[in-house]
Formats: structure tokens, C-alpha cells, sequence
């Protein structure tokens, strides 16, 4: 994520078991590129002059030391004193008690490293360990705690948001595909069933055929709203049962046909994508009145896969309010962002309705 500071926020929005460690995340922020190359840089600047400036043995070592523990401790205790999630009621423990505790706690390392250790050691008096250089690394502790901790923090929240906004993203998909299993027409299905109950009395092999058709075709449906992408075959499938369910009433009215290669491309493509053409297809073609063949096209052109809905009747511009074209429209930046377009084209005495998808993306995002 943009050079992320790494903070444990799993893929769903949820804090992943390592960012319970506060030194642990801190860790993993801090080796990022560009916090590492700058606190390298200063701590070597500070390292090289402490051993350079100073004529006691181990004064490098000590600077070393000095400058690892305050890089870790400081933005350690701010984190850990200022969480995002501390209460905004204004108290004395939050904050002014808590600064006073931060205030302490810097003092403290920087007394405990910089002078009892080397006390304890025996080593003199040295470039960061005089009383001046003392006073300058307790500013520093502060400052670079309250800097480091504070951004960290912040950038573990925008991760969290990120997780969270696409998890979000893809629950209101879900939702839309829900929305769109029930967007089936429902005088289709209840003229299918009045259908399917006449033949039950005039025909039964054809009523049972056409009870196992509607059934398998609401059963991919609901299958579809499980799953962020399936096969191209499935989707035409699942887009001529529908044609085929519309002819059940009458089979002359219309014919079906299907132009697509023997061997159809291997992309997986956003659930139930086409079905809101055809269902407008069918009904501004064969059920408005107008007749003439209706046609499920597959082809390529200039690296995007083309897949195409035509049906009889002129097309008269899209309806104010309408809810289908833009459900795909939506669909389609969900999934592949600005790369997949709709069109719909006046062919004449025809309509076409036209998805245009990049063959270069194999899978739609998720949840699309």
C-alpha cells in the first residue's frame, strides 16, 4: 500500500495478530525504505561523530546503543501512552497526565542510557553523553517519539480505513447482487409459471422440462450472488436459459442465436453481468412487438473481449430513472475500474447493448 508502514491490518479491515505488539508494528514500520534510509542517516552522522569527537574506548558503541534505543523506545512509549482510540474528554490524565508520563519516561532513558550505563561501565564523558548533548537528546526523545509514534499510528489508521472502505465496496456489491437476483421480471416469471401450470394439463414431459429449466436458472442465480467471478461460458449460459425461458410461451415469436468461438476466452467475468441486458432486451424486442432473431455475441478486438446483446425494435435512448444499464455501469467500474465501458448502439431496426472487458485482467476485483 504505497509503502505502507506494515501495521498488521489484514486484507478484511481486521487487526491482524501481529499489530497487538506495539513493538512489534513499530519495528515493522521503522524498516520501511523511507523511515529507515533517514534514521540510518542521522544515526550514523551521530554514531561517526561520537567516535570521532570523543577519546574514550567504545564511545562509537555507546552512540550506537544510545541512538538504537531512543529510535525504539520514544515512538514505542508515545504510541503507547497517545493510542488513536484515547478518549477526546478532556482530563488530567488525558493528556496532561499522560505528557508528564511521556516527559518522565524520555528523561528516564536518556539519563539511564546516556549516563548510568556508561557510569556503570566506565566510560568517561563523551561527545552525546556530556550534560549539554544529555539536554539535547531528551528534546530530541520527545519531539522524534511524538513524530514517529504519531505518524505511524496514523498511517496504521489509513490502512484500517483503506481495508475497511474496500470491505465495505464489496459488501454494497454483494448487496447489488442480491438486489439484482430479485430484479428478474416478475411477470416473466409468473407468465412462466402460468405456462409451466397449462402444460402440466396439456403436456407434462414439456412442463417438467421447462420446471427443471426455470429451476437450474434460479439456482445459478443464487449461486451467482456467492461468488465474485465465474467463467465466460457460464455467464452465456446462464444469458440463453434466460432467452430460452422467454420463448417458452411462444417459441416462434423470436430465435435465439449465439455467435461466439468454439474455444471462448479464459476470463472469468462478474456474476450475472449480462443478465440485465437481456431481460431488457426481451423487453423492448420481442415482448414490445417486435420481431426478428435475438443474439448473444462473443468476439475480440484491439485486446478487449466484446460482449454484445442485439434484439429487435429501435432503440429510443436510455429511460430517465432507469435502473439496469446503470447496475451494470456500476458493476463495471467495481470491477475492472475505468478499463470496461457499456455502450448501447441504434442499429436501425435494431438495438445492441455492448460490454467492452480487457483481456488483460483475469480476474475482476473482488466481489465485482
Amino acid at each position: 500500500m504505497d509503502g505502507g508502514v506494515g501495521t498488521g491490518i489484514a486484507a478484511d479491515g481486521a487487526e491482524a495478530p501481529e499489530g497487538r505488539s506495539l513493538l512489534r508494528s513499530t519495528l515493522r514500520a521503522l524498516l520501511v525504505p523511507r523511515w529507515l534510509v533517514p534514521l540510518v542517516l542521522v544515526s550514523g552522522v551521530l554514531v561517526v561523530a561520537q567516535d570521532s569527537l570523543s577519546r574514550e574506548p567504545g564511545a562509537g558503541l555507546l552512540g550506537a546503543l544510545m541512538c538504537l534505543v531512543f529510535v525504539l523506545v520514544a515512538p514505542v512509549s508515545w504510541r503507547a501512552l497517545f493510542p488513536p482510540t484515547l478518549p477526546a474528554r478532556s482530563t488530567f490524565t488525558a493528556p496532561f497526565g499522560r505528557l508528564l508520563v511521556y516527559g518522565l519516561t524520555g528523561a528516564g532513558t536518556v539519563l539511564l542510557v546516556g549516563w548510568a550505563l556508561p557510569q556503570r561501565l566506565g566510560i568517561g564523558p563523551t561527545f552525546m553523553t556530556s550534560d549539554s548533548s544529555l539536554l539535547v537528546s531528551v528534546v530530541l526523545f520527545w519531539v522524534g517519539g511524538y513524530g514517529l509514534g504519531r505518524h505511524i499510528d496514523l498511517e496504521s489508521s489509513l490502512a484500517h480505513e483503506r481495508a475497511r472502505v474496500r470491505s465495505l465496496a464489496a459488501e454494497a456489491e454483494r448487496a447489488r447482487l442480491v438486489a439484482l437476483r430479485s430484479h428478474l421480471d416478475p411477470h416473466f416469471l409468473f407468465n412462466t409459471l402460468n405456462a409451466i401450470a397449462e402444460w402440466c394439463r396439456e403436456d407434462g414431459e414439456v412442463a417438467e422440462q421447462a420446471t427443471l429449466r426455470l429451476s437450474d436458472m434460479l439456482r445459478t442465480v443464487l449461486d451467482g450472488t456467492r461468488q465474485p467471478a465465474w467463467s465466460l461460458r457460464r455467464e452465456l449460459e446462464l444469458a440463453r436459459t434466460l432467452l430460452d425461458l422467454h420463448r417458452i410461451r411462444d417459441p416462434e415469436r423470436f430465435t435465439v442465436e449465439v455467435e461466439a468461438p468454439a474455444e471462448l476466452p479464459a476470463i472469468r467475468v462478474p456474476p450475472m453481468i449480462l443478465l440485465p441486458l437481456v431481460e431488457n432486451a426481451a423487453k423492448h424486442g420481442p415482448n414490445a412487438g417486435h420481431r426478428g432473431p435475438m443474439v448473444l455475441r462473443v468476439r475480440t478486438e484491439g485486446g478487449r473481449l466484446l460482449l454484445e446483446v442485439e434484439n429487435p425494435g429501435r432503440f429510443e435512448g436510455e429511460r430517465d430513472g432507469g435502473e439496469g444499464l446503470e447496475q451494470v455501469r456500476r458493476r463495471l467500474v467495481h470491477a475492472y475500474g475505468g478499463a470496461a465501458a457499456l455502450d448501447v448502439a441504434d442499429l436501425g431496426a435494431r438495438t445492441r447493448a455492448r460490454i467492452a472487458i480487457p483481456l488483460d485482467v483475469e480476474e475482476p476485483h473482488a466481489n465485482a
